[in-house]
């Protein structure tokens, strides 16, 4: 009877302490800038040859399997996209969530960003930084999604990746658009 009551109460303070213990301990979050900053020469490497202008684009957009992917904002994908676009926004991208809407990693996928576009601040505006506005000597610096989106489907394993190199015009009657803000959306409104 007395070491059934001595196993329960040394038991007892064991898991007493461990609950306590683990409990108490800080784990790290799972971020790992080393393991980013060590993908990044390996990618730009990749991606040298995967940026092509709006004519291969588009070509390659009509090959059959090729996924035109937006990364933007829910909002600013459903108001305008490049037409037969599929949205996943960025903050959004697992592997799981990935592998729903592209479920073969070899799938030709081709990616833009609102720095692809001008003409259109209301639905693409720039990511780019402009100095005077923060109040802060430094140099302009493009922070287009188009890379961490690049660096990212690469990391899960999407190698097909193509990306527009170019500076297009909304008004350029090569691209179509579609959503609630493009014309042929506004005249069937009215």
């Amino acid at each position: 009877m007395k070491t059934k009551i001595i196993t329960i109460i040394f038991c007892s303070i064991a898991y007493l302490c461990n609950a306590q213990t683990s409990s108490t301990i800080k784990r790290k979050a799972n971020v790992d800038f080393d393991a980013y900053e060590k993908l990044i020469p390996e990618v730009k490497a990749h991606r040298k040859g995967r940026l092509v202008d709006l004519p291969t684009f588009l070509k390659i957009a009509e090959e059959k399997g090729t996924i035109i992917l937006d990364t933007r904002s829910d909002s600013l994908f459903k108001r305008k996209h490049v037409k037969g676009a599929i949205h996943l926004n960025f903050s959004d991208f697992t592997q799981q969530n990935l592998l729903r809407i592209i479920p073969n990693a070899d799938t030709k996928i081709l990616i833009y960003c609102n720095n692809n576009f001008i003409d259109d601040q209301a639905n693409f505006a720039s990511k780019i930084v402009v100095p005077v506005l923060i109040k802060k000597k430094i140099a302009p610096i493009s922070l287009a999604l188009n890379i961490p989106t690049y660096i990212n489907l690469y990391g899960y394993g999407y190698r097909n990746v193509y990306e527009l190199s170019e500076l297009v015009s909304t008004r350029d009657k090569r691209i179509t658009f579609e959503g609630t803000e493009t014309r042929s959306t506004i005249v069937k409104a009215r």
